[in-house]
């Protein structure tokens, strides 16, 4: 049995993937507890591979987004198998303290070290994606996240605005994070689409 907090359709609202329609397994609980953590995941309801594989193959997107919580918690090799037998590309997000299964198509990784210390630190040693929550505190001038994750092989870099529910702390973060991306410009803006939206 797997504790899942929701499953619902929507489109991807962050991200390399951005804009594209996508399920989202939501699953409960988290092994980390952020200060600006905006996500309800503590409630949930217990549910068989099955049961999760049922509700899945109502909706028509391709792209299945597994997430938290921390998803690594409780994701499975045979859950991620048995996604791809129904057609689905199975993209994860995580924080990158606990090892995934192989066979996911797609890794978003989300370090919170920065804001959490070392027992925080990422294990994994790759991703598709790298995404930084963006906080004005962590992105110093003597601060330059490409060395500091420099030992994962990642594709994609995104700096994502810290979200911190005051409208002009975020206009001030938004435009030191569009700053920090002109100065390095290996780094890409990611903007949480979905809140502008005001979908899920």
């Amino acid at each position: 049995m797997m504790r899942v907090n929701e499953i619902f359709y929507s489109l991807q609202g962050e991200g390399f993937n951005t804009g594209m329609p996508a399920v989202f397994i939501r699953f409960s609980g988290c092994n980390l507890q952020c200060p600006f953590c905006d996500t309800n995941h503590t409630d949930g309801k217990e549910m068989t591979e099955g049961d999760i594989i049922e509700e899945v193959s109502r909706y028509k997107a391709n792209l299945v987004v597994v997430t938290g919580g921390e998803p690594a918690l409780q994701l499975t090799e045979s859950l991620v198998e048995m996604l791809h037998l129904l057609g689905k590309t199975v993209a994860v997000e995580t924080n990158g303290t606990i090892e995934l299964p192989e066979n996911v198509d797609w890794i978003t990784l989300s370090p919170k070290d920065m804001f959490l210390g070392e027992k925080a630190k990422p294990v994994l040693k790759y991703a598709d994606e790298l995404k930084i929550v963006f906080d004005e505190n962590i992105c110093k001038d003597d601060v330059h996240i490409v060395s500091t994750y420099a030992n994962i092989n990642v594709k994609h870099r995104f700096l994502q605005p810290c979200d911190t529910g005051d409208p002009e702390k975020n206009k001030e973060i938004i435009q030191k994070t569009i700053e920090y991306c002109k100065e390095h410009p290996e780094w890409r803006l990611s903007l949480q689409t979905h809140k502008i939206l005001n979908i899920r």
